[in-house]
């Protein structure tokens, strides 16, 4: 009997070590299973999120410069009342040279003569002459008034540096155009001593240019430079109104009003007589 009861709880115990052996190894494939499905899942979210490329960076934007605030510019020989040019030019007659451009909405000129003649007491000359140079918005470049400023500053040093000019001045002006500078001297030909007055203004993207210089000829007097540069600037001032007029007034005047950048204006100016 004892025998049979020792067997007996040997075989319980052998039925309860196979239970465990077969609990275990049934769990084995279990974690197995769950670790792969984890690291299934880890894979493709890392894939997913490589392949996907962050937000905007598939593209650079295009440079971009703002528009040039005037798009043409006014008749070069209309840039001056009737009666301006009968106060600077009064022998002139009723219309000026224009000189010659291959865009006159970027580039353009008009000059005057006169010769007012006394005979044997002489004669009196006059030269007028007013440059407009208008520049575009150019990405490669800068911006209109940007290019203008460069350019008015350059014209500036030019003028002041004038081959065999003597007793130079040069004075700033304010309430014509952004920018403005008169520059006078004198200058000796074999005809006569001449007077020089040059006033240089950008206003926006737009320079002006004008010349003004007269002499006594055949022993007649020496005009007043004093009298020449006021005339001078009365002048560019009235020019500078005609550029603003011929684009318009207002908002469409303003910087910044045109539709769209158009391509970039030469950057010199039309040559200048200088008598």
């Amino acid at each position: 009997m004892q025998r049979r009861a020792q067997r007996a709880d040997q075989s319980v115990q052998r039925a309860s070590r196979l239970h465990r052996v077969l609990a275990g190894a049934a769990a084995v494939p279990l974690m197995l299973i769950a670790a792969g499905c984890s690291s299934d899942s880890g894979s493709d979210s890392a894939a997913k999120e490589g392949s996907e490329s962050p937000a905007g960076a598939s593209a650079s934007p295009s440079p971009t410069v703002e528009a040039a605030a005037y798009a043409k510019l006014p008749e070069p020989c209309a840039v001056l009342s009737k009666k301006t040019l009968e106060e600077l030019v009064p022998e002139a007659g009723k219309s000026g040279k224009e000189g010659n451009s291959d865009d006159i909405s970027a580039r353009a000129s008009c000059s005057w003569d006169s010769l007012d003649n006394n005979g044997v007491k002489g004669s009196q000359f006059r030269w007028l002459n007013v440059s407009l140079l208008r520049f575009e918005s150019d990405v490669t470049r800068g911006a209109g008034d940007q290019r203008a400023q460069e350019y008015y500053e350059k014209q500036v040093t030019d003028v002041k540096a004038v081959e065999g000019a003597k007793n130079t001045k040069a004075e700033p002006l304010t309430g014509t155009g952004d920018q403005a500078t008169a520059v006078r001297y004198d200058l000796k030909k074999k005809e006569g001593a001449f007077k020089q007055q040059t006033v240089v203004v950008r206003v926006e993207n737009v320079v002006v240019t004008l010349d003004y210089n007269g002499a006594g000829l055949a022993g007649d007097r020496t005009p007043d430079a004093d009298d020449l540069m006021k005339a001078a600037k009365k002048a560019a001032k009235e020019a500078v109104a005609a550029v603003t007029e011929a684009n318009g007034t207002g908002a469409s005047a303003a910087p910044g009003a045109s539709k769209s950048p158009s391509k970039s204006a030469t950057s010199s100016a039309s040559p200048v007589k200088k008598s």
